[in-house]
């Protein structure tokens, strides 16, 4: 089924139907739910057995004048009203924790399921609408938990109660008073239709302006230095003026039906009012059944008003479980095989054999962006991946830890198509080091082993001297200091550094380094090439270069071109026998050069 068919047909489930899908995470909460629902609705029969009392009351004991028995039906009214505020206390605390736990739960798998998720899924989504997804669409599920669906249930059944002694006291009376609240439940109908639409684009814009804020904040140094500040405060105006438009859309919808929540009941008491004083005058209604009367409907103006508001919090969970099954409801097709193999004698051989790959959604007439590549890296060889912009070389490592999958051939090591391996196991024979070092807010100790969180100090000090990052020890607190948001307290060259010592660290049989030396300055760059030599002499390599100095470090060198690897050879043999290998170094050898200027400079 396609994603617009599979959306389509979303739309076409029932708001009670959507909203049943988050059932197996309430399942457990589902007693005190129900326990809280049952206390809610003695608490209003209570309240709808008051008038009762007062019937009594004025027929009785007041129309007779006999004042001693008025004092227990007193009596009887003050212990009923405690009662009501004792059930009403106990419903709270029955229902404020579960809707807690259900929250965290889903929550627990929300986040799951994005670290399942492909590298694809996430270059379509932006974060903004997850973000919005995972915190504020299950606040308002967790509050409907707690107060929407019980008070909605219950003030439902206290309106057909109400309704059932409004007719007990006087059927004339009663038919009236249901008749007149008949276009209640008509606009609430109507009103379903309208609102569900709004309250979806709302949420969707909300997540949209989410990701604009996250992209400033992120982006804040570009957009300081470019002095496009105004820019990125006009398109997030822009966004914002879209939202508060909705947001008035939304406003206007539930003030229509406030209006009619409110008219309505009004006129009916109204009629209502003219009609009992009309039975009163002809003798049908006594005066204790009509004070009961309207004391009753006075008890249902709540239940019947807050129908309004308790609807359209329903239909806004409604669009906030369909957001969250959107994600959760992703298709992950980079999965663990049923029977998972492992790698018993890991040595580190790795093998390109055909490898085709396309991004899923280019078009069909653009060509595969690895057309065939044939490429075997023997276990303690280091092959360099040389190219020019575009080749295919970063798509190409990112294969080999199944971050996307090949569309076709394959990839084995030591033997095994790695899509026969667990992604646990994998990942813990395959490390990697990008060039675009992604640091987190959490400890230098915590970032560089966070491959091999089980290493020792003698491990993590190896790694650091490998990278020469022995600048961590110079910080405030050392190994413990904490790293800002994406290590961007950091510079560019020490972020690289601890991206490489992470994957040095990690001790894997194959290490795959996407130009991880690019940020660095030409003497550390030296000092790093030359430590690195004594870990890859002892591990399979496989290094994206973009510098002639990361050339050297190779035992061979495979050249791309057009998603194809055209030559295979180490640096020498490749300068005598390929023009475009010739070519792509002398480019390579004109940035280094220009970095070299601006570092001198």
């Amino acid at each position: 089924m396609s994603a617009a068919k599979a959306t389509e047909r979303k739309s076409e489930l029932s708001t009670a139907r959507a909203i049943a899908r988050i059932y197996p995470y309430a399942r457990a909460a589902m007693p005190r739910i129900g326990l809280g629902m049952l206390a809610a609705l003695i608490g209003a029969l209570v309240a709808l057995f008051i008038p009762q009392v007062l019937r009594g009351l004025v027929d009785g004991p007041l129309s007779d004048g006999v004042l001693a028995a008025v004092w227990p039906a007193v009596a009887l009214v003050l212990a009923l009203g405690v009662l009501e505020a004792a059930m009403i206390a106990l419903r709270r605390w029955f229902v404020l924790v579960p809707g807690t736990h259900v929250e965290a739960r889903m929550r627990n798998d929300f986040y799951n399921k994005l670290q399942d998720l492909p590298v694809a899924f996430h270059d379509r989504w932006p974060s903004g609408q997850l973000l919005s997804r995972v915190v504020s669409d299950l606040g308002l599920i967790r509050r409907w938990l707690a107060f929407g669906v019980v008070l909605l249930v219950v003030n439902v059944v206290t309106i057909v109660i109400g309704f059932a002694f409004l007719l007990s006291i006087n059927w004339m009376l009663g038919v009236l008073f249901m008749v007149c609240s008949t276009p209640l439940w008509i606009y609430g109908y109507l009103f379903e239709k309208k609102y569900s639409i709004v309250a979806r684009r709302s949420q969707d814009q909300s997540g949209d302006l989410a990701t604009s804020v996250e992209e400033s904040v992120h982006g804040i140094r570009v957009l300081k230095a470019f002095g496009r500040g105004g820019h990125a405060l006009k398109n997030f105006a822009s966004q914002a003026e879209d939202l508060r438009g909705t947001e008035i859309e939304k406003a206007r919808a539930i003030a229509g039906i406030w209006l009619w929540l409110l008219l309505v009941p009004d006129v009916t008491f109204a009629l209502s009012l003219f009609g009992g004083a009309f039975l009163w005058l002809n003798g049908d209604i006594t005066t204790g059944g009509l004070v009961a009367f309207f004391a009753t409907a006075t008890v249902l103006r709540w239940p019947v008003e807050s129908i309004g508001f308790l609807l359209s919090m329903t239909f806004d969970t409604r669009t906030a479980v369909d957001r969250f099954f959107e994600v959760m409801d992703e298709v992950n097709t980079i999965t663990d095989p049923e029977q998972p193999v492992s790698v018993t004698d890991p040595k580190g051989r790795l093998v390109f054999e055909d490898v085709h790959f396309r991004y899923q959604d280019s078009p069909a007439r653009y060509p595969d962006l690895l057309d065939g590549i044939d490429l075997a890296i023997e276990p303690g060889e280091t092959m360099a991946l040389v190219g020019l912009t575009g080749s295919g070389k970063t798509t190409l490592t990112a294969l080999a830890t199944r971050l996307y999958d090949v569309t076709g051939g394959r990839i084995l090591l030591d033997g095994v198509d790695i899509r026969d391996l667990s992604r646990e196991e994998l990942r813990t024979h395959i490390a990697m080091a990008f060039e675009d070092a992604t640091l987190f807010s959490a400890s230098v100790r915590d970032n560089v082993l966070l491959g091999r969180p089980d290493a020792g100090e003698d491990a993590l000090a190896e790694a650091l001297d490998i990278a020469q990052a022995k600048f961590v020890y110079d910080l405030p607190d050392g190994l413990d200091t904490r790293i800002g948001e994406e290590g961007l307290s950091l510079s560019g060259g020490q972020r690289q550094r601890l991206a490489l010592a992470r994957a040095v660290a990690a001790r894997p049989e194959v290490l795959v380094l996407d130009d991880p030396l690019s940020a660095l300055d030409v003497d550390t760059e030296a000092l790093v090439e030359a430590a690195l030599r004594k870990v890859l002499a002892a591990t399979t390599a496989l290094i994206v270069a973009h510098r002639p100095s990361t050339v050297m470090l190779a035992d061979r060198v495979a050249l791309l071109e057009n998603g194809r690897v055209t030559a295979v050879g180490t640096h020498s043999e490749l300068l005598a026998t390929s023009e475009h290998y010739r070519f792509v170094i002398s480019s390579l050898e004109d940035e280094q050069d220009d970095s070299r200027v601006e570092v001198n400079a």
